[in-house]
């Protein structure tokens, strides 16, 4: 999609700081932590949210990469939080599927 940040970063148009990468998925730093581990992980195609991932297989390559980044980020044992935001509501500003991985401090409950 022409106008979608995400996609951008995928292409290499838009600068990031691409942390893991896999076939169909790539993990990035985001711009606006809220953690001091806060990374995206995103599908290559661009899907508008979660809703709209039908293959359980990419699912399960995004959690796959998740795990991933947060075992190298060092937060697997400490705790961390995966979080798929939905719509306007719930916080989602970039309407492409993105998975957080959020750690490295005490996270509250319940989230804001």
């Amino acid at each position: 999609m022409a106008d979608c940040i995400f996609c951008g970063i995928v292409e290499g148009s838009i600068p990031s700081t691409i942390v893991a990468t896999g076939e169909r998925v790539i993990a990035f730093e985001d711009v606006n932590p809220k953690a001091p581990v806060h990374v995206l992980v995103i599908p290559r195609e661009h899907l508008d949210d979660v809703h709209a991932i039908e293959d359980g297989t990419l699912l399960r390559d995004m959690y796959e990469l998740a795990r991933q980044v947060a075992e190298e980020r060092g937060v697997a044992r400490s705790g961390y939080r995966l979080v798929f935001n939905i719509g306007p509501d719930s916080g989602q500003s970039v309407f492409h599927a993105h998975l957080h991985v959020l750690g490295g401090r005490h996270l509250a409950w319940p989230p804001g």
